[in-house]
């Protein structure tokens, strides 16, 4: 017996849009994002002929990664930037400090406005995948996001046809869930 196929539509590659809650720059030129692979641990069970895989207790989750459109006044790209900085305190314990404690750095230069305790490094972020008539029709929710890497981004003069710059930008997260777009866990 057939069961019937009650959607003959395929899902299209570019049906989606990205939000991050903490860099909505970087969400509005966002042009490509990935679900991340789950990875299942596997534990072995010893036997005397041969072992045997079974499931084993965690998951390991995939990258989050993203790739956008780099505005001509960095805006978007320096978000990132920024973020990852305030996150890693590359310069000096001055910087560490003043980063802390919310205050600006000499000349001027903000370190990206992100407090590095709880709940302050971390973003959320949602996947909405839309329909053949563009509609939302499931979301994918990541909780407690952080950047790990931004891509280089290289000038070259000799280049004769001008395409336009995107960064490429890898998250970790604690854990995504998909959802209907009412939020009801599928």
């Amino acid at each position: 017996m057939s069961t019937p196929i009650d959607n003959r539509n395929f899902l299209a590659p570019t049906g989606f849009k990205f939000v991050i809650d903490r860099a909505r720059q970087v969400s509005y030129f966002c042009n490509q994002a990935n679900i991340p692979q789950l990875d299942l641990g596997v534990a072995t069970q010893p036997n005397y002929l041969n072992d045997i895989p079974v499931p084993g207790d965690k998951i390991d989750f995939g990258d989050l990664t993203l790739r956008f459109l780099i505005d001509e006044d960095l805006g978007n790209y320096m978000q990132i930037q920024k973020w990852i900085r305030g996150l890693g305190f590359p310069e000096s314990m001055e910087e560490f400090n003043k980063f802390e404690s919310g205050k600006t750095l000499p000349n001027n230069r903000n370190i990206g406005g992100y407090v590095k305790k709880g709940d302050d490094i971390y973003s959320d972020g949602t996947l909405q995948i839309l329909n053949s008539a563009n509609i939302p029709k499931y979301q994918i929710n990541f909780k407690d996001m952080f950047p790990t890497s931004i891509s280089t981004v290289v000038f070259d003069a000799t280049d004769t046809d001008i395409e336009y710059f995107t960064a490429e930008v890898s998250f970790k997260y604690s854990i995504y869930n998909i959802t209907d777009n009412r939020g009801t866990p599928l």
